[in-house]
């Protein structure tokens, strides 16, 4: 129910007037830096403060002068597509001693900034609240020194601190992700590929090094998505003797029918003595020797953060749970950080953990459009069924084959190598079951299928939900049955992401970025791109927030002729500035009208004088490609969990010889719904379903679409109703395991 709109809060009223943001990245950099500042500096802009850049971390902070520059709109123009950091990051010693820091203070109150935006990882986070928290005595110590007046001190009497974590190992606690994890994933996954065909070819074993001296996040999540035989992090050393249990966990895979083993080590694996572990310490083991679009969110969440402080608000992180970006306090997120080195100093690795965070016969299907990741979720529940002692059939060509009994048992080696796969190698139709209900139910008696796991899009939805429906009048579907979703759109109800949207979102990003800069050194040109999705906008809508378009059309945000108009006009003026290429994108089923031919001529007439236009459809290329990192582990571990909850069912409903499972609750679909995975009964999912468009009717990503016409310097209305609660971090618990 939505809320009423006297409740509601809204941006518009946090007024940035005769505020100073200051902006800097520290320490390493990471891709996705210069999203997190671009975006920080177009919304504090926006609101009406003055943001200056940093440039070289702390150290233009102790030095000044020029290293702090104020910033305009046209100044961050370019920088989404941009690796590394383009205002520059350097380690500095001096801002670690008082001398420094007061140096750091006095260039700031020269400016007059109070708030900072600090990207880094966690010692430049600790150095910032250490700032913070020095802040008024140092203000003493210049005005005692004559370097500031009374007037000054009192002006600039309070400094607050936000912090966004950029780190490419992950290793900071509070957050999923950290800025520059997943492009560093994406580099390892790139390599891991590349080799592949190679090893399978000359039947090699490849040992591969990734970063990660503290924290195995890149080994362990780049093992999941590349299907590696093992994985060695500094969290969890591997027990004693641990070299044979890789060598016979190798011939295995080698019996199985397996050309390739892959091992992955993070740089700081070590051993229940502590004992470094190397890719040369693994390589030379005689046995083994026969043979690699979140930033702008927390940009605009950090700026809300700064507006909303006060003298009271303590200095806190914006970080990644799930799909919603949060505020946590900086020095709980440092200390568990901490906390967790200190167990691992200490040797206690299950502590580092945890502060981390009889057979029956189980049938698997593709059903819809193909997806990137699919692949990947066939593979994690055929090996996690077989673990847990079933027998799994793989079914062809989705409800199709199904009712044509192309129906076979798959085992263990049969799924080896494609995790990285894209499409649906078992092969997926759009037919639903209802008119073969007969069929079906006869092979279901045939190979004697006690339960169902269906990965697809819509159709597979709406084939759950008519087994279900049947199964008054056939037995046969009295079993238990999940529906994981696997859609490029994204437009499943009961779950707020789909397998293989984020392998199109990165095509889509990937394409624009070379569409614009296909253009570089001519003159002013304006791109209309059309993207798919039916009648869902979500990859419209995320991929022109991550690609920084200009306008998004989409069919869930009616537009008339007068919005072209406006959004023509408002490009026009943009490009008499400084800005030289501009972005619109159309989602396909937007407005039957307002084709992209029709908007693409539109600008090129208007823009005449000014800019002039290109169009392109993007078509199946979004479908298409390997999954990516993301989309690899997704599918692992949302199929691992439906196959567990299968387990489970299966246990609860089986009397008598026989499972017999015919409660709504044992016809689910597996969804993530802000930052749990939630099993829903498919039935209560229909009055959240608009069946005549294919798409949900509330959509958790519509809100933001304001942050992109507020990045594209539309005035707009934005509710921030979900933010400005500050969260605490909480120790998982370790649950007692039978």
């Amino acid at each position: 129910m939505a809320k009423r709109q006297d409740t509601k809060k809204f941006f518009e009223n946090l007024s940035g007037a005769g505020k100073s943001i200051g902006v800097l990245t520290s320490g390493g950099d990471a891709q996705g830096m210069n999203a997190a500042v671009r975006a920080v500096v177009r919304m504090g802009i926006y609101v009406g403060a003055k943001v200056y850049f940093v440039h070289e971390g702390y150290q233009g902070m102790v030095d000044g002068g020029d290293n702090i520059e104020e910033a305009s709109w046209e100044s961050v123009s370019s920088m989404l597509q941009v690796g590394g950091t383009v205002i520059g990051s350097a380690r500095c010693k001096e801002f670690r001693s008082h001398e420094g820091r007061l140096k750091a203070a006095h260039h700031l109150v020269q400016r007059d900034i109070t708030n900072l935006c600090v990207i880094g990882g966690d010692g430049s986070l600790t150095g910032a609240n250490l700032f913070r928290e020095e802040w008024s005595g140092l203000l003493e110590e210049l005005v005692q020194q004559g370097l500031i007046d009374e007037k000054a001190a009192q002006n600039n009497s309070e400094l607050h601190i936000v912090g966004m974590v950029g780190s490419i190992d992950n290793d900071f606690c509070g957050t999923d992700m950290t800025i520059g994890t997943d492009s560093a994933l994406h580099r390892i996954i790139e390599v891991v590929d590349a080799i592949m065909t190679t090893a399978q070819s000359h039947q090699r074993t490849f040992v591969l090094e990734v970063m990660g001296r503290h924290c195995g996040y890149l080994a362990l999540v780049s093992a999941l998505a590349c299907g590696a035989d093992w994985v060695l992090i500094p969290e969890m050393p591997p027990e004693d003797g641990w070299e044979e249990q890789m060598c016979q966990k190798l011939s295995e895979s080698r019996s199985r029918g397996s050309r390739l083993n892959i091992i992955i080590v993070a740089e700081g694996a070590i051993d229940r003595q502590g004992k470094a572990i190397t890719v040369n310490n693994v390589k030379d083991n005689k046995r083994t020797r026969s043979e690699s679009k979140m930033a702008s969110r927390m940009g605009v969440e950090a700026v809300l953060a700064l507006l909303e402080a006060s003298a009271s608000t303590p200095a806190c992180v914006v970080s990644l749970c799930g799909n919603q970006a949060v505020r946590l306090p900086l020095m709980e997120c440092v200390q568990m950080t901490q906390d967790v080195q200190k167990a691992m100093d200490e040797k206690n690795f299950e502590e580092a953990v945890r502060l981390r965070g009889s057979s029956f016969n189980v049938a698997v299907l593709n059903v819809g459009a193909p997806a990137a990741g699919m692949n990947a979720a066939v593979r994690s529940a055929v090996r996690v069924g077989i673990t847990e002692g079933h027998k799994m059939f793989a079914v062809n060509d989705g409800f199709e084959g199904f009712y044509k009994g192309q129906i076979k048992e798959i085992k263990w080696g049969d799924v080896g190598g494609w995790t990285g796969q894209g499409g649906s190698i078992l092969g997926t139709k759009r037919t639903l079951p209802a008119k073969h209900l007969d069929k079906i139910a006869e092979q279901i008696r045939i190979h004697n299928i006690n339960a169902l796991l269906v990965i697809g899009g819509f159709e597979a939805f709406l084939g759950v939900m008519e087994l279900s429906a049947a199964r008054e009048k056939y037995n046969e579907f009295c079993v238990p049955m999940v529906m994981v979703p696997a859609t490029v759109s994204n437009n499943i109800p009961g779950s707020d992401l789909s397998i293989g949207a984020d392998t199109a979102l990165n095509a889509i990003t990937d394409t624009c970025d070379r569409i614009k800069q296909s253009a570089s050194g001519t003159k002013r040109r304006v791109f209309i791109i059309e993207t798919m999705g039916g009648y869902c906008g979500y990859l419209a809508s995320v991929g022109g927030l991550a690609a920084g378009a200009d306008a998004v059309y989409i069919y869930e945000e009616p537009f008339d002729i007068r919005d072209l108009q406006s959004n023509v006009e408002h490009l026009t003026e943009k490009m008499k500035t400084g800005i030289q290429r501009g972005l619109v994108l159309r989602n396909e089923n937007s407005n039957e009208n307002f084709t992209t031919d029709f908007i693409y001529q539109l600008y090129s007439e208007e823009g005449k004088g000014v800019f002039d236009c290109r169009k392109n459809v993007l078509g199946h290329m979004q479908q298409g490609g390997a999954p990516s990192p993301f989309d690899r582990n997704f599918g692992t571990k949302i199929a691992a969990k439906a196959i567990q909850w299968i387990s489970r069912k299966l246990k609860e409903s089986y009397k008598e010889g026989r499972v017999f499972a015919n409660t709504e609750d044992t016809a689910c679909l597996l969804g993530m719904r802000r930052r749990a995975m939630v099993f829903q009964p498919v039935v209560q999912l229909k009055d959240q379903t608009d069946f005549v468009h294919r798409i949900p009717k509330e959509q958790w990503w519509l809100k933001l679409r304001p942050l992109m016409k507020i990045l594209a310097k539309y005035k707009t209305s934005y509710d921030v109703s979900d933010s400005g609660q500050l969260e605490h971090v909480t120790r998982v618990r370790p649950k007692k395991v039978d």
